[in-house]
This record gives C-alpha cells, sequence and structure tokens, in this order.
C-alpha cells in the first residue's frame, strides 16, 4: 500500500488546526505541521492529536516554507491543506481511488471559498483549482507568492464539484482581508520592483477598475450579490494600494499629471465599465427584442 502524508503549514492557528488535522483522520498515515513559530498553543494542539511537527523561520506568506514541509513527508503520496480548510469524506474517498489506480502524478482539486459567511461561486472564486494532492517529488513550489508550482509527469482535474472541494474558510471579516492585503501588497510591489516595473501613474486608474470589471462583470461576481459586489471594490482597492506603494517606493516622486489625460482614462473606463454593465443586462433579459438592442449598445460601446 501507498503510504499518504498529510501536510499542514501553521502560523498562530491554535483556533484552526484541530479541525484541519481531524478532517483527514483515518485518510493520512502520517501528518506533518511546519509551524513558523507561533506564539500561540498551535504546535501543543497538533502534538496532541498526532502530528509531527516541525519549525521553520517567520515568513510573511507560506511558499518558501511550502517545500521544506513537503520535504518531511514520508510518504509516497502528499496531501496539502492549510490549518484554515478541511477534507470532504468524498473527496478523501476520491484521492484514494487515484492512488489505487496509479494513472496519475498530480490532481488539481477545486477549493469552496467561504468569504464573510458565504460560499462565493463565481467572482473567480470558484471552482478556484490549486494543485494540492501528487506523488512526492513531482511536485515544487517556488517562493514567490501565490505562485504556481512547478510540475512533472501527468496531473488531473476533479470535476468542479461540491463534494469534491476543499472547504475553505477564508476571510471572515472586513479587517482581516485589510491586514492580509497589506501583507501581500508590500510583497508585489517588491516582486514588481525586481521585474523592472516603472510607476505609471495612468495604472492607479487603469489597474483598478480593470479588477473592478474582471470580477464583478467579467466572472460573474453579481451572482455572488452583495457579497460579489463588495468583494471586487475590495480586489480593486488591492489594486490601488499595490500601485500606491509602488509610487511610494520611487519617494512619491511628482510625475507630470495632466488633466486631460486624466479625463481620458476616466472616459475610458467609462465605457468598459458600461460595456460590460449592457452585457450583464443581456445576460440577465430574455427577452429578443431587448436583447437586440442591447447587442447593438455592447458594440457601440467597444468601437466608440
Amino acid at each position: 500500500m501507498k503510504k499518504i502524508s498529510v501536510v499542514i503549514n501553521t502560523l498562530n492557528e491554535e483556533k484552526n488546526i484541530a479541525l484541519a488535522i481531524k478532517s483527514v483522520r483515518g485518510f493520512a498515515d502520517e501528518i506533518v505541521v511546519v509551524d513558523m513559530h507561533s506564539e500561540d498553543k498551535t504546535c501543543e494542539v497538533a502534538e496532541s492529536l498526532g502530528a509531527k511537527v516541525f519549525t521553520f523561520e517567520r515568513k510573511s506568506y507560506v511558499e518558501p516554507a511550502r517545500n521544506f514541509a513537503i520535504s518531511k513527508a514520508s510518504g509516497d503520496w502528499v496531501f496539502i491543506l492549510d490549518a484554515d480548510e478541511r477534507a470532504t469524506p468524498q473527496l478523501l474517498a476520491k484521492l484514494k481511488k487515484i492512488v489505487k489506480e496509479n494513472q496519475y502524478d498530480f490532481v488539481n482539486i477545486p477549493r469552496k471559498n467561504l468569504i464573510f459567511g458565504k460560499w462565493i461561486r463565481h467572482s473567480l472564486w470558484w471552482p478556484d483549482y490549486n494543485i494540492r494532492f501528487f506523488r512526492k517529488g513531482s511536485v515544487i513550489w517556488r517562493d514567490e507568492i501565490h505562485s504556481q508550482p512547478e510540475t512533472k509527469g501527468k496531473g488531473t482535474n476533479l470535476l468542479p464539484k461540491e463534494k469534491y472541494a476543499i472547504v475553505h474558510r477564508n476571510y471572515s471579516s472586513v479587517s482581516s482581508y485589510i491586514l492580509r492585503m497589506n501583507r501581500y501588497t508590500d510583497i508585489q510591489a517588491q516582486d514588481k520592483i525586481k521585474e523592472g516595473y516603472v510607476f505609471d501613474w495612468k495604472d492607479l486608474v487603469r489597474k483598478p477598475m480593470a479588477e473592478f470589471v474582471r470580477r464583478l462583470f467579467s466572472a460573474s461576481g453579481y451572482k455572488d450579490g452583495l457579497h460579489g459586489l463588495a468583494l471586487a471594490l475590495l480586489q480593486s482597492f488591492s489594486e490601488l494600494v499595490l500601485y500606491l506603494k509602488l509610487w511610494q517606493a520611487n519617494k512619491f516622486k511628482e510625475v507630470d499629471f495632466d488633466l486631460d489625460e486624466l479625463n481620458q482614462e476616466l472616459v475610458k473606463s467609462e465605457r468598459e465599465l458600461n460595456y460590460w454593465k449592457a452585457d450583464m443586462l443581456l445576460k440577465l433579459n430574455k427577452n429578443k427584442k431587448i436583447n437586440s438592442l442591447f447587442l447593438r449598445l455592447k458594440r457601440k460601446l467597444r468601437i466608440s
């Protein structure tokens, strides 16, 4: 029988770690917890539940600790789980079947994100595929924040069904969102500077608007109701903060600021917003005559 290791990275997860570990009991041959020097009882709780606990230097994001955690796993297969995530019995049964059939080297698993108390089914939050189950040695994470892992061999995607999804208890409050956003945008700004990004004030208009449109309209965030609107606004705000931090890194250097150029950028943003509003109304309305009107309006907005 192939051995399965569950790997969990933690930092101050005393309130979450027990439920994460209990959700994989009976599935895992071993549970490995790699902690970034928590100041609460995360390690004690994990050890009391039979986990092997190791420590790693504290970082502001998890990716640098992923490969270290995987190196501590002795299993033939590794299942990555975060402390604020839970595995469903149906998902675990499916993963065991994949191990038994021995046809794949890694598995892309959907995540059910619960944000502000609601399952977000649109807004680019579903199916939110992540490679979380793999034959050891077939997946390596890069150290960059939110980086996609490098893979070897043959992979498969599980069907985007709730029963096969990792349940992710994501942001529980606006404060938790803003705290994480502040930390992540610091790192993202540093990465963009390393890539050679040159600050352009127009990005303060373009990037937040593009993100808002992408989340709320292109990704049908409006179908998530007020939650979708709130998340589109928050993601847009995150983009604004990112580019303001890039300006900050430039010592808040004064640049030529032309009101005519600003007006042009705002007109472009308004046109794009109107296009997607018409697209949304087109999708929501079943009247053929009205749909024809909206279709003509969309075309006009895109070419004007």
